[in-house]
């Protein structure tokens, strides 16, 4: 098998709308896309019998997120972030210029900053937080003068 590229990552939502709103108007997300699937041979492949499937695709920055909505049998679990130890996708990290800024455009958006994750760390002139998407998605907010990942 040869990888050609990463195509999405998906992330479930509870309101379609309102993470369209949340990705694409708060943090500068550009729609690419749009899906609709009910039935087979998806429920198969996802696991959810009778589904109905609404699956809007948003870029940017070359990364590509694959908001999945299921009217049809609806989401289930908690709307909440995740433990960072537990197995699976655990964060979106996103640079940013003002984080108090930030901050305050996520809480308008419908998201939540985890106040108590705010730190400083003076290795990397970084003020970091965690915030999440309405969902629960974690969002690693990074303001720091340089990028210690590159």
């Amino acid at each position: 098998m040869t990888i050609e590229y990463l195509m999405h990552v998906g992330v479930c939502v509870r309101d379609l709308e309102r993470s369209i709103s949340f990705y694409r108007d708060g943090l500068g997300f550009k729609e690419a896309g749009r899906l609709e699937i009910d039935g087979e041979p998806t429920a198969t492949m996802v696991g959810i019998p009778d589904l109905e499937l609404r699956a809007i695709y948003l870029e940017r920055d070359g990364v590509r997120i694959e908001l999945l909505h299921y009217p049809t049998p609806g989401t289930v679990g908690p709307a909440e972030a995740r433990p960072m130890n537990q197995p699976g996708l655990t964060h979106f990290a996103i640079r940013v210029s003002d984080l108090d800024e930030a901050i305050h455009k996520i809480e308008a958006m419908g998201g939540r900053v985890l106040e108590k994750t705010r730190i400083f760390n003076p290795v990397f002139d970084a003020h970091l937080v965690y915030a999440t998407d309405p969902d629960g998605t974690r969002l690693e907010l990074v303001q720091t003068p340089k990028d210690p990942t590159r």
